[in-house]
């Protein structure tokens, strides 16, 4: 089945307002918006919670989401941000569960899961990161590790539901690392995740979903994962920093 391609870029804690909306104006300047449509590849930025309102005015076309995202609509959660407060200024996208999230922050699956059945209950879509840390990939434990996540992370959704969201293979111990994971790994572990999908929801919205690969994804390197049949994209830190790089790894899809 043929499946759009998804670039995604995670800021995290970079960029400043102007130096965002100077990375949106290049964007423009390049057309990248307009070379990712003719590729049939979806493109986008999740800039900082700052950042996200000025983003969304100069997105021009791209995709933007929020880095995070609380389940509930309002209350005492200190620098925490709600869907409503997103919705208020266009954005229907957010990152969760994401392993700086689990590590620094102590999420859980469980807690995954209600953000991301809060999000398809607004019809908002959900980038689910899942990925197992150095200690698990060392012990064989990989597999088991992705399977308790997504069972957890996407319990009490429906087949419709699923469609709202993209699963993000991100093995912990090649974010950041400059290491990373071959383009054989990455399918393996993105066909496992698809048939994890076919078990739980059906093989039609198996076959519909986007699972990325994240992980010191390159310029260099993006063309060989998604060769691969099952990873339909990524989702990368720093090489979405800087405009030309962007547009290397789009021109590279």
């Amino acid at each position: 089945m043929s499946r759009k391609k998804f670039l995604m870029g995670n800021w995290k804690m970079n960029h400043t307002i102007e130096e965002a909306e100077a990375f949106c104006d290049d964007v423009k300047e390049m057309g990248l918006v307009k070379k990712a449509r003719a590729k049939s590849v979806m493109i986008g930025v999740a800039p900082s919670y700052l950042s996200l309102q000025a983003v969304r005015k100069h997105a021009h076309g791209l995709i933007v989401a929020s880095q995070d995202v609380h389940y509930a609509n309002h209350g005492a959660y200190t620098s925490s941000v709600s869907i409503p407060m997103l919705e208020e200024i266009n954005v229907d996208w957010s990152i969760v569960g994401h392993s700086e999230k689990r590590q620094y922050e102590g999420e859980t699956d469980l807690d995954c899961n209600q953000k991301i059945k809060a999000l398809v209950a607004n019809r908002f879509h959900a980038i689910y990161c899942v990925g197992e840390s150095a200690k698990e990939y060392d012990a064989g434990l990989t597999k088991d590790v992705i399977a308790m996540q997504v069972m957890v992370g996407l319990l009490d959704l429906s087949k419709e539901e699923i469609g709202n969201v993209v699963i993000a293979y991100e093995p912990v111990w090649a974010i950041g690392t400059g290491k990373n994971a071959s383009a054989e790994i990455a399918e393996d572990i993105c066909k496992f995740i698809r048939s994890l999908l076919e078990k739980h929801f059906g093989k039609v919205a198996s076959q519909k979903a986007l699972i990325l690969y994240g992980g010191s994804v390159k310029p260099e390197s993006i063309h060989g994962y998604l060769q691969q049949e099952d990873v339909d994209g990524a989702l990368v830190g720093g090489a979405s920093l800087k405009s030309q790089s962007f547009q290397e790894l789009l021109n590279n899809i």
